[in-house]
């Protein structure tokens, strides 16, 4: 006996479902970029995108670096650092106290940018640049609400995804 009636299987899931299944497509997507830029440039996104900062700012103090990347100073630290340590990035002490560190970009931190699949801030910060502000007005006032209801800790707002 057949019916002409749609299968559950078929029928539209619930608002719940729907908006569930587009997060999972923004997360899927951002890892799938991390998991490319680590493939091409053997760096996580967060110190790729400071790479690039640094690129495009020579002489860049961490505080700054920090302020452009809206992460904590203590995590600007670790990612020159760790870029440091690579040879990536070259710090040197500047100024008449010298006690501000000037960044620079090293030759092999130019050969990773040049191999390095764009956007170098991560495709979800590129993407949120894009929109016209309405919709990003939105946005920030739908997830805060989100925010509201899972009682979620603000401190996790100013650590990379790349890093989650």
């Amino acid at each position: 006996m057949s019916s002409s009636a749609p299968s559950s299987d078929a029928a539209e899931p619930p608002p719940p479902t729907r908006v569930l299944r587009q997060f999972r497509v923004v997360f899927n997507a951002v890892k799938a970029h991390f998991r490319q830029v680590e493939r091409e440039a053997g760096l996580g996104g967060a110190q790729l995108w400071a790479l690039s900062v640094i690129q495009r700012r020579p002489g860049i103090g961490v505080t700054d670096l920090a302020r452009e990347l809206d992460i904590h100073q203590s995590t600007a630290s670790n990612l020159i650092k760790a870029l440091s340590e690579r040879g990536l990035v070259a710090a040197s002490r500047e100024g008449l106290d010298r006690r501000s560190v000037a960044l620079r970009i090293a030759p092999p931190g130019e050969a990773v940018l040049g191999s390095a699949p764009p956007p170098f801030t991560g495709v979800l910060p590129d993407a949120l640049s894009s929109l016209d502000a309405a919709t990003l007005a939105r946005l920030e006032q739908d997830l805060a609400q989100l925010i509201r209801v899972l009682e979620a800790d603000e401190a996790g707002a100013r650590v990379p995804l790349s890093q989650l």
